[in-house]
């Protein structure tokens, strides 16, 4: 079935034509799955859209959704195509600051309200003129509950089906730097790429799905959300961040994605449970080392994955290879909230390319600029930054490639390794510039170090801040010292002179997205730490690793 030129709602619509009665949500609640047909997500879909009508809300209108991932954000979102107004989603983690912002800007009229965790310190964040909507959780006080919203009025039933061109959703960007812009992206672009998606990585009604990456992040929007539209896959949610890894077991999804930080994570708790040294000599033994690898799959709840995904972030080449080791491929995945987050990817996976973020889709051409930088152009491009025509026209050349901001090489097979970002290069003291992605990439290599910011501008030298690893922090200072300073040796005689580190300070508060170091997509902001670390770090000389509170 052709699918690019068919909105969500007409697939809705197939999907109850042809499998009405198959579960197609699964709600975990208090452990134990409430499960939604095809044919209740419609019904539910067209009694809220039929509520918002009686209370007074117009096609065109703007709506926010402010909510951890759940079976109620697919139905809002639904009956918000399919009632004409346009979806403003907000992370449920953004603070009241980013909240009042994006309500402002976007000029939403209302606002749906599901399962937060920190909704008592966000909810200055709402203006009092806007109408807040419940979804059926314990949240924040609202005017109207779920039930009331599918009961009052009528359900709309006759609503005119939405055209390709009409905008569908105001996505704002996660902002690591300013203040974030609403990327404005059609269901023409959106139809494109979540059927490329489904097209590529060839999803059906057989797949099983879990969302639990920010609905509100384009990301889960497509590569889950959407692609169940365009494939007809069931979808699971995750409870809570306590029963995550029961909720991986329990649905054993067929195709799974994640962030580097996540895969980290998972990576540290294997590790933990076995020994480093125990689980590669463990799986240099053919039999055992095949039980191993299995009990690890099954430990994770992925042993029933036929693809695992990771994009939002750079991951570190080396922990891609160890999940090959461990008989667990990662694709590693391209895109941006202004390309609808699908343009390369490195499937069907090639170790031989891990390092780089793969080839672009079908129907993708990329450039690469004179300074190096990676333009793109597809269907799935944004129409632009809403209230924002400078910005708009910044964004794109005379040919209509986007300017990703992303510096890259391109290599004589035509996939594209990510070096960093234009912007992230700064310049010495000396006047010299410095690229720190891939300086970060090499630290990275140490497995004591989590995260990794190295900084410079207007100092002599780069100065990397790093955050340890949970393991490195329960082990002896000497020995961690001895680690680095062994990895940063080993690095800096390979750098130009201008590029060598200085030093390596680790900084013992955690950065998080609370503390403004994080976005909601765990990218680090590289201002913040130079404006709280620059003055402190100047002076810290002779290749050293040294603890923040030694300076």
């Amino acid at each position: 079935m052709e699918t690019q030129n068919k909105t969500p709602i007409a697939m809705l619509t197939h999907w109850v034509e042809t499998r009405g009665d198959e579960v197609y949500l699964r709600q975990p609640i208090n452990g134990q799955y409430r499960d939604f047909s095809w044919r209740q997500v419609q019904q539910q879909m067209q009694q809220l859209a039929g509520g918002l009508r009686h209370l007074g809300l117009v096609p065109g209108d703007k709506i926010a959704v402010l909510s951890k991932n759940c079976a109620e954000w697919f139905i809002s979102d639904l009956a918000l195509m399919y009632g004409g107004y346009i979806s403003v989603p907000i992370y449920p983690t953004a603070n009241a600051d980013t909240i009042r912002f994006v309500l402002e800007h976007s000029g939403a009229k209302a606002i749906i309200i599901g399962k937060l965790d920190h909704w008592a310190e966000q909810e200055a964040g709402l203006g009092g003129s806007i109408l807040r909507l419940a979804m059926p959780y314990d949240t924040m006080p609202t005017q109207y509950g779920w039930q009331q919203l599918l009961t009052m009025g009528q359900p709309l039933l006759e609503a005119p089906l939405p055209k390709l061109d009409d905008t569908m959703t105001l996505i704002y960007t996660s902002g690591s730097t300013g203040k974030p812009k609403g990327a404005i992206q059609t269901f023409g672009s959106y139809a494109w790429t979540c059927s490329a998606v489904v097209r590529d990585l060839k999803t059906s009604g057989e797949d099983r799905l879990l969302s639990y990456l920010p609905l509100a992040h384009i990301t889960e929007r497509v590569a889950i959300e959407g692609s169940s539209f365009y494939s007809g896959s069931p979808v699971a949610f995750v409870e809570n961040l306590d029963t995550f890894v029961a909720d991986v077991q329990r649905m054993r999804p067929t195709v799974f994605f994640s962030v580097p930080r996540l895969w980290t994570l998972f990576q540290k708790n294997i590790i933990d449970k076995i020994g480093y040294n125990k689980l590669q000599l463990l799986l240099k033994i053919p039999l055992i080392g095949y039980l191993v690898k299995r009990k690890i799959h099954k430990g994770l709840g992925l042993d029933q994955c036929r693809l695992l995904g990771s994009g939002s972030a750079p991951i570190p080449a080396s922990l891609i290879q160890w999940y090959h080791s461990i008989g667990l491929d990662i694709c590693e995945a391209w895109g941006m909230t202004e390309n609808s987050a699908y343009s390369i990817i490195n499937y069907p996976f090639d170790a031989n390319k891990i390092g780089t973020v793969g080839k672009p889709i079908v129907g993708c051409d990329v450039r690469r600029g004179e300074d190096g930088e990676l333009l793109v152009k597809s269907p799935g491009l944004m129409s632009g930054y809403y209230l924002q025509p400078e910005a708009t026209a910044a964004a794109f050349d005379g040919d209509g490639f986007f300017h990703t901001g992303d510096l890259c090489t391109i290599d004589e097979d035509g996939c594209i390794s990510i070096t960093g970002r234009v912007k992230d290069n700064f310049k010495t003291s000396k006047g010299k510039y410095v690229a720190p992605v891939p300086i970060e990439r090499k630290l990275a290599q140490d497995p004591h170090i989590e995260l990794i910011c190295v900084i410079g501008s207007g100092l002599p030298h780069p100065i990397a801040l790093v955050q340890l690893s949970e393991g490195a922090k329960l082990q002896p200072r000497e020995e961690v010292r001895v680690s680095i300073k062994a990895t940063l040796d080993a690095i800096n005689p390979n750098l130009e002179s201008h590029e060598t580190v200085d030093a390596v300070v680790v900084v013992t508060d955690p950065w998080t997205i609370e503390n403004d170091v994080l976005t909601p997509t765990l990218k680090i902001k590289r201002h913040v730490l130079e404006a709280r670390f620059s003055a402190k770090v100047d002076g810290v000389r002779g290749a050293k690793v040294v603890w923040e509170e030694e300076i």
